[in-house]
């Protein structure tokens, strides 16, 4: 095929287009246009793998797959799309989460051409966040985004639909204003206005300017990610919403935040980044102790995976934070990760649910004994989440403790602090997880439950959904470099930039390079 074709265009306007067809697809009952919508997500996602084995060069860290077309030429606005590789296993995610959140939605009979094309417009739109580079296109996309999710909560969610949907709107619309502002103040500083991601981030901004910028961009992804205490209506929204929808938040939206701040915080601001690093680190320990804490004291099995969710995104924070390889590395691997981790648990809660009716754990106890096969999945994917050897979730956050560990830039008593606290987060996660476990399906069967509900086991398209995301998850836990060579060559870049806007560093930097300039290595030619 012609390298010349737009791929990134297309992948991201199929599933638009192919949504606008929706209401034409002949259909009573929901089985039509489930396939339909199937069909499309599995193209789209073909796709995807194609243009990434085809056209994406490992080596290469800079933008690869670029297409610009001028859109609004007074302005410098341009539909400006590429990806590089922070945003490269990001796409691939999203296709393959958004096809699986696609078959997750199988059951629902309500609304079902309403709730499809919601699900498909969704899917350009989550793509194109990751994809465009433009700074004003990124905006509106941004906020696009968030009518398909409001909608599919608001009307798709549970008793309390109306309050999770309105809260979510208004946490993440209103902190969407920061990065208007924060994208028009860049793109009118200096000479030149250009809302070009690539010339804002050559442009040379005063310290002062980039720590305003820095802070406004903070608030906005920091509500996405979701970073404590911008965090409350996460476990809102999760408490309310169905199976697909929990696999695209857990999957998919959290990684826009992480995304966001490493591509505009970190590499278009990196003075600023040095001096609000130490705050990032703080930020990911609160995280990952306060969340892991909160998650223990819920009796909600949705809200306890959600604050597990929150907690799991602190690491993301400190790998970003770190100022080494390693630690960015993992940083990225983490995102990946708990989106597949994420995803299969809220899956697993969503399928609990569908069968018991209830999502007290005092409610439940002994649904192993009648659920074996959604038991295995279940501890399977748990295991996961608690960094389990072998599995994605160790890789990541031993890269990000092993990446913070050896910085060089903080004091030792820093950074001893800060392993420790987030030591004891991991050692929590085991604890809630298990318990939770054990609550559900061990000990002796609630009597009243088995009576009132039908407990049957897996469906072979249950199976199947934790399969496809179990296969990811257990082969980076033993090969990592599937994922990481990916993006080693981009992070490794942007490492080396970030280390130039710590003075010590630089310092260090260039000393090492004058003695390695006189005094060459004995034996080198």
């Amino acid at each position: 095929m012609n390298a010349n074709f737009p791929w990134l265009t297309f992948i991201i306007l199929f599933p638009v287009a192919a949504s606008l067809l929706v209401p034409l697809v002949p259909d009573k009952d929901g089985k039509t246009v489930r396939w339909y919508a199937l069909i499309v997500g599995l193209i789209d996602f073909a796709v995807i793998v194609y243009t990434f084995y085809t056209q994406y060069d490992f080596s290469n860290p800079g933008l690869q797959l670029v297409e610009s077309y001028s859109w609004v030429p007074q302005l410098d606005l341009k539909w400006s799309v590429g990806v590089d590789g922070l945003s490269m296993p990001l796409v691939l995610l999203t296709g393959f989460i958004t096809t699986l959140a696609t078959l997750a939605a199988w059951p629902v009979t309500f609304k079902p051409k309403l709730f499809y094309f919601l699900l498909l417009a969704m899917y350009g739109g989550q793509i194109a966040v990751f994809a465009v580079q433009d700074m004003l296109l990124f905006f509106l996309v941004w906020e696009l985004e968030l009518i398909p999710v409001y909608l599919l909560l608001a009307i798709w969610g549970g008793k309390k639909r109306l309050y999770a949907a309105t809260k979510f709107i208004l946490y993440t619309a209103g902190a969407s204003l920061f990065i208007l502002v924060a994208a028009l103040a860049m793109a009118f500083y200096g000479d030149t206005v250009t809302f070009d991601m690539s010339a804002l981030a050559a442009k040379d901004y005063a310290l002062n300017f980039q720590l305003w910028i820095y802070a406004g961009f903070l608030i906005a992804y920091g509500v996405k990610l979701p970073i404590i205490p911008l965090h409350t209506w996460l476990p809102d929204a999760h408490g309310e919403a169905t199976a697909p929808v929990h696999m695209l938040l857990a999957g998919i939206l959290l990684k826009m935040g992480g995304y966001a701040l490493i591509r505009m915080n970190a590499q278009m601001l990196p003075d600023a980044h040095a001096l609000f690093a130490p705050a990032l680190v703080i930020l990911g320990v609160t995280n990952i102790i306060y969340a892991a804490l909160t998650s223990f004291a819920q009796r909600n099995l949705k809200r306890k995976i959600a604050y597990s969710s929150i907690s799991h995104m602190g690491f993301v924070l400190i790998g970003i934070a770190s100022f080494t390889d390693l630690g960015l590395s993992g940083a990225v691997l983490q995102m990946v990760s708990h989106g597949l981790i994420g995803a299969s648990l809220f899956f697993l809660v969503g399928a609990t649910y569908d069968r018991t009716h209830t999502l007290m754990l005092d409610e439940m106890g002994g649904v192993g004994q009648k659920m074996r096969k959604i038991f295995a999945m279940f501890t399977t994917c748990s295991m996961a989440s608690l960094a389990l050897p072998g599995m994605s979730g160790f890789v990541a956050e031993l890269m990000v403790f092993v990446g913070f560990a050896t910085s060089d830039a903080y004091n030792p008593t820093f950074k001893v602090i800060v392993v420790f606290l987030a030591a004891v987060g991991v050692i929590l996660t085991p604890i809630y997880l298990l318990s939770m476990l054990r609550e559900i399906f061990y000990g002796s069967e609630n009597k009243e439950l088995v009576e009132h509900e039908a407990l049957i086991d897996a469906e072979p398209r249950e199976v199947f959904i934790i399969a496809c995301l179990l296969v990811p998850i257990i082969g980076i836990g033993f090969y990592p470099k599937l994922l990481t060579q990916i993006y080693d060559a981009t992070t490794i870049q942007l490492t080396a930039r970030l280390r130039d806007s710590v003075p010590s560093l630089a310092q260090q930097r260039q000393s090492t390079e004058t003695v390695s300039l006189r005094a060459p290595e004995i034996g080198a030619n």
